[in-house]
Order: structure tokens, then C-alpha cells, then sequence
């Protein structure tokens, strides 16, 4: 999620608007973090946030092309 002041804590990133953000192209894991490094099945914002109880620290928004 971009950060911004009245963003919801509870809500997961956006990683779709991350730089870290990948399409593994792997049925079984098909979302990727570049940035921590995992595939997962569901989005990595997601599961972030599921085993530690905050939002992902490593969101980078992409670059405008």
C-alpha cells in the first residue's frame, strides 16, 4: 500500500503498484517479492502481513515508464 498518513494499518500493501512485485509464471506459486525473496500462492502484501501483523516494510512504489 502506498504509505500515506490515513491509510488503513490493517489493509495489506498494493504490491500490483510495487517495484519488488513479480508474475512467477509458476501455477502452484504464481505471485513473487523480489524483495523478501518468497512466492506465494496468494498476494506477498498478504501474506506479509498475515505472519507478522504489520504491513509490508519493503513496498517501493514502481517507477512511472
Amino acid at each position: 500500500m502506498v504509505r500515506a498518513k490515513d491509510s488503513d494499518p490493517r489493509k495489506p500493501a498494493a504490491c500490483r503498484l510495487c517495484k519488488h512485485f513479480y508474475i512467477t509464471y509458476d501455477p502452484r506459486f504464481p505471485y513473487g517479492c523480489r524483495a523478501m525473496g518468497f512466492k506465494s500462492l496468494r498476494m506477498p502484501g498478504v501474506t506479509v502481513q498475515e505472519a507478522s501483523g504489520m504491513q509490508c516494510e519493503s513496498f517501493s512504489p514502481k517507477e512511472n515508464r
